[in-house]
Protein backbone atom coordinates (compact mmCIF):
# COMPACT_ATOMS: atom_id res chain seq x y z
CA UNK A 1 0.00 0.00 0.00
CA UNK A 2 1.05 3.87 -0.69
CA UNK A 3 2.03 5.98 2.10
CA UNK A 4 5.11 4.43 4.66
CA UNK A 5 7.08 5.99 7.13
CA UNK A 6 7.81 9.73 6.24
CA UNK A 7 11.46 10.77 5.92
CA UNK A 8 12.79 12.74 8.44
CA UNK A 9 14.99 15.71 7.43
CA UNK A 10 18.12 17.44 8.39
CA UNK A 11 17.04 19.95 11.39
CA UNK A 12 17.88 23.67 10.51
CA UNK A 13 18.34 26.33 13.14
CA UNK A 14 14.90 27.92 13.28
CA UNK A 15 13.77 31.80 14.49
CA UNK A 16 12.43 31.55 17.77
CA UNK A 17 8.66 32.08 16.60
CA UNK A 18 8.67 29.40 14.50
CA UNK A 19 10.04 27.14 17.48
CA UNK A 20 7.05 28.42 19.64
CA UNK A 21 4.42 27.50 16.95
CA UNK A 22 6.21 24.20 16.69
CA UNK A 23 6.06 23.37 20.61
CA UNK A 24 2.73 24.67 20.79
CA UNK A 25 1.72 21.88 18.26
CA UNK A 26 3.71 19.16 19.54
CA UNK A 27 1.84 19.99 23.09
CA UNK A 28 -1.30 19.17 21.70
CA UNK A 29 -0.49 15.96 19.72
CA UNK A 30 -3.41 14.20 21.03
CA UNK A 31 -6.15 16.29 20.59
CA UNK A 32 -7.65 18.53 17.47
CA UNK A 33 -8.24 22.09 17.51
CA UNK A 34 -10.48 23.07 14.51
CA UNK A 35 -11.32 26.79 13.99
CA UNK A 36 -15.17 26.91 12.46
CA UNK A 37 -17.19 30.30 12.13
CA UNK A 38 -14.81 31.35 15.10
CA UNK A 39 -15.67 28.47 16.93
CA UNK A 40 -12.96 26.24 19.05
CA UNK A 41 -13.88 22.76 18.70
CA UNK A 42 -11.88 20.14 20.92
CA UNK A 43 -11.80 16.48 20.65
CA UNK A 44 -9.73 14.37 22.19
CA UNK A 45 -8.12 11.06 20.13
CA UNK A 46 -10.36 8.92 21.38
CA UNK A 47 -13.93 10.79 20.72
CA UNK A 48 -12.34 11.42 17.07
CA UNK A 49 -11.97 7.58 17.30
CA UNK A 50 -15.44 6.78 17.59
CA UNK A 51 -17.17 10.06 16.23
CA UNK A 52 -17.41 11.94 13.36
CA UNK A 53 -19.56 15.16 13.77
CA UNK A 54 -20.72 16.73 10.59
CA UNK A 55 -18.56 19.97 10.57
CA UNK A 56 -18.23 20.25 6.67
CA UNK A 57 -15.68 22.16 4.71
CA UNK A 58 -14.62 25.80 5.75
CA UNK A 59 -15.19 28.37 3.36
CA UNK A 60 -12.01 29.78 1.99
CA UNK A 61 -11.93 32.79 4.16
CA UNK A 62 -12.26 29.97 7.52
CA UNK A 63 -9.46 28.28 6.03
CA UNK A 64 -7.59 31.45 6.34
CA UNK A 65 -8.39 32.00 9.29
CA UNK A 66 -7.65 28.86 10.53
CA UNK A 67 -4.47 28.80 9.37
CA UNK A 68 -3.13 32.29 10.49
CA UNK A 69 -4.53 33.18 13.45
CA UNK A 70 -1.95 30.59 15.14
CA UNK A 71 1.37 31.41 13.41
CA UNK A 72 0.12 35.45 13.40
CA UNK A 73 0.45 35.03 17.25
CA UNK A 74 3.73 33.80 17.04
CA UNK A 75 4.85 36.77 15.02
CA UNK A 76 4.84 34.73 11.72
CA UNK A 77 2.48 35.56 8.58
CA UNK A 78 1.39 33.46 5.35
CA UNK A 79 1.43 35.38 2.03
CA UNK A 80 -1.58 35.33 -0.33
CA UNK A 81 0.26 32.50 -3.17
CA UNK A 82 0.78 29.94 -0.23
CA UNK A 83 -2.91 30.70 1.47
CA UNK A 84 -4.82 29.72 -2.28
CA UNK A 85 -2.54 26.65 -2.70
CA UNK A 86 -3.47 25.47 0.92
CA UNK A 87 -7.13 26.26 0.13
CA UNK A 88 -6.81 24.72 -3.33
CA UNK A 89 -5.30 21.66 -1.92
CA UNK A 90 -7.17 21.09 0.93
CA UNK A 91 -10.69 22.59 -0.80
CA UNK A 92 -11.20 23.96 3.34
CA UNK A 93 -11.43 19.75 4.27
CA UNK A 94 -10.89 20.40 8.14
CA UNK A 95 -9.07 17.66 8.68
CA UNK A 96 -6.19 18.55 5.81
CA UNK A 97 -6.06 22.05 6.60
CA UNK A 98 -5.08 21.02 9.77
CA UNK A 99 -2.49 18.25 8.43
CA UNK A 100 -1.29 21.07 6.36
CA UNK A 101 -1.01 23.69 9.11
CA UNK A 102 0.73 21.09 11.17
CA UNK A 103 3.73 20.66 7.76
CA UNK A 104 3.86 24.05 7.06
CA UNK A 105 5.19 24.80 10.18
CA UNK A 106 7.51 22.00 10.37
CA UNK A 107 8.75 22.93 7.15
CA UNK A 108 8.69 26.77 7.55
CA UNK A 109 12.13 28.83 9.26
CA UNK A 110 11.23 32.03 8.56
CA UNK A 111 8.07 34.90 7.99
CA UNK A 112 6.28 35.04 5.92
CA UNK A 113 5.26 31.74 4.41
CA UNK A 114 5.48 31.35 0.43
CA UNK A 115 4.29 28.66 -1.77
CA UNK A 116 7.78 27.04 -1.50
CA UNK A 117 7.40 26.27 1.44
CA UNK A 118 3.94 24.64 0.99
CA UNK A 119 5.00 22.90 -1.87
CA UNK A 120 7.37 21.40 0.82
CA UNK A 121 4.85 20.67 3.21
CA UNK A 122 2.57 18.95 0.72
CA UNK A 123 5.53 16.24 0.15
CA UNK A 124 5.33 15.44 3.56
CA UNK A 125 1.60 15.72 3.75
CA UNK A 126 0.37 13.00 1.27
CA UNK A 127 1.95 10.48 2.35
CA UNK A 128 0.73 10.70 6.02
CA UNK A 129 -2.76 11.22 4.74
CA UNK A 130 -2.04 7.87 2.61
CA UNK A 131 -1.27 6.13 5.73
CA UNK A 132 -3.92 7.96 8.14
CA UNK A 133 -6.24 8.77 6.43
CA UNK A 134 -7.00 7.31 2.92
CA UNK A 135 -5.57 3.99 3.43
CA UNK A 136 -8.04 3.57 6.60
CA UNK A 137 -11.18 4.65 4.50
CA UNK A 138 -9.93 1.81 1.83
CA UNK A 139 -9.25 -1.07 3.71
CA UNK A 140 -12.95 -1.13 4.57
CA UNK A 141 -14.04 -1.65 0.72
CA UNK A 142 -15.06 -4.44 -0.90
CA UNK A 143 -13.10 -5.31 -4.20
CA UNK A 144 -16.08 -4.17 -6.32
CA UNK A 145 -16.13 -0.89 -4.32
CA UNK A 146 -12.29 0.00 -5.07
CA UNK A 147 -13.26 -1.00 -8.59
CA UNK A 148 -15.71 1.64 -8.93
CA UNK A 149 -14.10 3.72 -7.40
CA UNK A 150 -10.95 3.84 -9.25
CA UNK A 151 -13.08 4.07 -12.48
CA UNK A 152 -14.50 7.15 -11.07
CA UNK A 153 -11.13 8.49 -10.15
CA UNK A 154 -10.14 8.63 -13.69
CA UNK A 155 -13.10 11.12 -14.17
CA UNK A 156 -10.80 13.69 -11.75
CA UNK A 157 -11.37 15.42 -8.94
CA UNK A 158 -15.17 16.76 -9.88
CA UNK A 159 -17.97 14.79 -11.17
CA UNK A 160 -18.16 11.42 -12.74
CA UNK A 161 -21.00 9.95 -14.32
CA UNK A 162 -21.91 6.81 -13.49
CA UNK A 163 -22.76 5.65 -17.21
CA UNK A 164 -19.08 6.69 -17.68
CA UNK A 165 -17.87 4.63 -14.94
CA UNK A 166 -20.07 1.61 -16.14
CA UNK A 167 -18.13 1.67 -19.16
CA UNK A 168 -15.41 1.76 -17.70
CA UNK A 169 -16.26 -1.35 -15.80
CA UNK A 170 -17.59 -2.45 -18.90
CA UNK A 171 -20.80 -3.35 -16.81
CA UNK A 172 -24.44 -2.85 -17.13
CA UNK A 173 -25.37 0.65 -15.50
CA UNK A 174 -27.98 -1.45 -13.16
CA UNK A 175 -25.37 -4.14 -12.04
CA UNK A 176 -23.65 -0.64 -10.80
CA UNK A 177 -26.31 0.42 -8.33
CA UNK A 178 -25.66 -1.58 -5.17
CA UNK A 179 -21.79 -1.14 -5.32
CA UNK A 180 -22.98 2.97 -5.76
CA UNK A 181 -25.78 2.50 -2.71
CA UNK A 182 -23.02 1.23 -0.51
CA UNK A 183 -20.59 3.39 -1.24
CA UNK A 184 -22.94 6.37 -0.47
CA UNK A 185 -24.01 4.67 3.20
CA UNK A 186 -20.24 4.26 3.72
CA UNK A 187 -19.58 8.44 3.43
CA UNK A 188 -16.93 7.43 0.31
CA UNK A 189 -19.59 9.40 -2.34
CA UNK A 190 -22.53 11.69 -2.84
CA UNK A 191 -24.75 12.76 -5.60
CA UNK A 192 -24.84 16.09 -5.88
CA UNK A 193 -27.59 16.12 -8.84
CA UNK A 194 -28.93 13.13 -10.88
CA UNK A 195 -26.43 10.34 -12.74
CA UNK A 196 -23.39 12.41 -11.57
CA UNK A 197 -20.82 11.17 -8.35
CA UNK A 198 -18.33 12.94 -6.16
CA UNK A 199 -15.67 12.07 -3.55
CA UNK A 200 -16.77 13.38 -0.03
CA UNK A 201 -13.33 14.20 0.28
CA UNK A 202 -10.68 16.17 -1.83
CA UNK A 203 -7.54 14.38 -3.17
CA UNK A 204 -9.01 10.82 -2.82
CA UNK A 205 -9.50 10.90 -6.82
CA UNK A 206 -5.39 11.16 -6.67
CA UNK A 207 -5.15 8.31 -3.80
CA UNK A 208 -7.14 5.87 -5.66
CA UNK A 209 -4.69 6.23 -8.37
CA UNK A 210 -1.77 5.44 -6.70
CA UNK A 211 -3.58 2.75 -4.53
CA UNK A 212 -4.41 0.61 -7.74
CA UNK A 213 -3.36 -0.71 -10.80
CA UNK A 214 -4.61 1.20 -13.27
CA UNK A 215 -4.12 -2.28 -15.63
CA UNK A 216 -6.52 -4.15 -13.76
CA UNK A 217 -8.97 -4.28 -10.92
CA UNK A 218 -8.23 -5.64 -7.79
CA UNK A 219 -9.69 -9.52 -7.96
Amino acid sequence: MPGGNCAVGHMRPEKSSIASARAAIYNNLYCIIMVYRGKLVYKSYAERLLSFPPIGALSESDSAQALEEPTRAAGVLFDAAAMREVFRLTKGYPYFVQEWGYQIWKAASKSPITKSIVDAATQAAIPRLDENFFCVRFDRLTPSEKNFLRAMADSGPMFARTDDIAEKLNLKINRLGPVRASLIKKGMIYSPAHGDLAFTVPLFDEFMKRAMNPDGPIN
